[in-house]
């Protein structure tokens, strides 16, 4: 089926593709095939009486054993009670589609109970119509044949279909006969009671939301609009239990209509006989509503603008209560930050001034180091030999030096010193008898010389002096601590050409 834009944009869409076809109902009834012209005549004479009744076409096969034979009215042509329309030039058109489909349970095409026989045209008196005439009645009924299954091996399925057979003859079931509809137009009945078709088109498509089979209340502003079916076929049968929608089956009862006598409207024509019918009217109708929508518009405008200004000095009110507290937690928040910016301010003065403090230690602590560093070595250089003058001097010249490289040079001074001074004791020790006994004469005649001029303190001072001064010449030696240095000073300055200075 094709569908339409307007028909997608109402969400009619999945429905249209789902819902083409209908299921049409009648009681199933039991009935006894015979090929003597007196039962047809009778059983025609009870369809007659009975407008559920079933069909009167005769089964080929008769008297089956294994054969249950029902018959029923399939369809009427005419508007049934749903709105749909079976117009009698369609239905006669498929009037013999049904014959050889299957008969299924409940309609569930899996499970198959037995099959369509036959059918036949009759009028709605139940006399049949010849299917070879040229004229089409306008108004009929096809009635269908058909059979159930009743023996079958399997015990379940066979205690199963004698159950249905007896619940058909207490008439607790009944037929459902499906009939497929590829496309529809609008059958359209206007107040005065004359009938008119309209083509379904993408222009028309407007109007299938409002039929009932798709939601909607069977009515398009004063015209009842029903869905005239087209291309009809009948696909098989079902045995079903009473519908719980009756929208959803037509059980019986067809409105007459006759499309060979209803006008074919356009679009544009329906729209313009719905507003000449109702154009004065209309007219009134709007006047008076615009009266009465100016005057309800005026009430909510006033009430609006009362609402919208009451609503806007609460809004402004509570605004200003808001932008006043901020004002004053901002102040507060200011004066904060403002104390915070002098306690930092002062802190950052008092750690200056301490690191100023903490520097001028630090120098002074270095400086004091470096005394002491200074005295230490030169203490050590005067305790090798060195003179006070000498020894400071070779500290500043060598203050370059780590206090463990110092120390060793040090230590390696005194010990070559040392043992240097070793050397010249033994050497002296050689020459003592001869030294001794110079020595020893030159005291005893200096001696004399004293007793001899009872001489006084002061010149026995004077004697001492001579007498180092002679001891020495006699040694013929330079003073020790003298030539100590001297060695000291010659030794240390080739130990600090091989030690190499550090960058100040």
């Amino acid at each position: 089926m094709k569908i339409y834009e307007s028909e997608i944009k109402d969400g009619l869409g999945d429905l249209l593709l789902k819902e083409n076809s209908i299921a049409c109902c009648a009681v199933a009834e039991t009935y006894k095939p015979e090929s003597s012209q007196e039962n047809v005549d009778n059983l025609k004479k009870i369809i007659a009486q009975n407008s559920s009744a079933g069909e009167v076409a005769l089964a080929q096969n008769e008297d089956q054993i294994d054969l249950y034979y029902l018959k029923s009215i399939l369809v009427s042509t005419g508007w049934n009670k749903n709105d749909d329309v079976f117009d009698s030039q369609e239905l006669w058109s498929a009037r013999d589609t049904p014959e050889d489909k299957p008969f299924n349970f409940m309609h569930d095409e899996k499970d198959i109970i037995g099959h369509i026989t036959g059918n036949v045209v009759v009028d709605f008196d139940g006399a049949e119509i010849d299917t070879e005439t040229e004229e089409i009645p306008n108004a009929f009924n096809i009635l269908t044949t058909s059979v159930i299954y009743t023996e079958w091996s399997d015990k379940d399925q066979r205690d199963r279909m004698q159950k249905i057979v007896s619940e058909i003859e207490e008439g607790k079931w009944f037929v459902s006969m499906e009939c497929l509809f590829p496309d529809f137009d609008y059958a359209l009945v206007s107040p005065d009671g004359s009938t008119k078709v309209l083509p379904r088109n993408e222009a028309s498509a407007f109007l299938t939301k409002h039929l009932r089979s798709y939601g909607g209340s069977g009515k398009y502003e004063d015209y009842r609009v029903g869905r005239l079916l087209r291309n009809l076929s009948f696909s098989g049968k079902g045995l079903v239990s009473k519908p719980a929608n009756p929208r959803s089956v037509i059980l019986e009862g067809n409105e007459l209509f006759d499309e060979s006598k209803a006008e074919i409207l356009t679009i544009s024509s329906i729209k313009e006989n719905v507003m000449s019918d109702t154009h004065d009217k209309q007219i009134l109708d709007l006047q008076k509503e615009l009266a009465e929508a100016k005057s309800q518009n005026e009430e909510l405008r006033d009430k609006v603008a009362a609402e919208q200004r009451a609503e806007f000095e609460e809004k402004i009110q509570a605004l200003e209560a808001t932008i006043a507290e901020q004002a004053s937690s901002i102040s507060e928040k200011e004066e904060a930050l403002a104390a915070k910016e002098t306690e930092l301010t002062q802190a950052q003065e008092a750690l200056a001034a301490k690191e100023e403090i903490l520097v001028a230690k630090e120098e002074a602590l270095a400086e004091m180091q470096k005394k002491e560093a200074t005295m230490k070595r030169k203490a050590q250089l005067e305790e090798a030999g060195f003179e006070a003058e000498e020894a400071l001097a070779t500290v500043e010249d060598f203050n370059h030096l780590d206090d463990e490289t110092f120390d060793k040079i040090v230590a390696a001074m005194k010990k070559k010193a040392t043992k240097r001074d070793e050397e010249k004791e033994e050497d002296k020790e050689k020459a003592a008898p001869k030294e001794e006994k110079a020595v020893m004469k030159k005291k005893a005649e200096l001696e004399e010389e004293v007793d001899t001029a009872e001489a006084g303190e002061e010149v026995l001072e004077t004697v001492e002096e001579s007498a180092e001064v002679a001891i020495a010449e006699a040694v013929g030696e330079e003073d020790p601590a003298e030539s100590l240095r001297a060695v000291a000073s010659e030794w240390l300055g080739s130990i600090l050409q091989s030690v190499p200075k550090e960058d100040n």
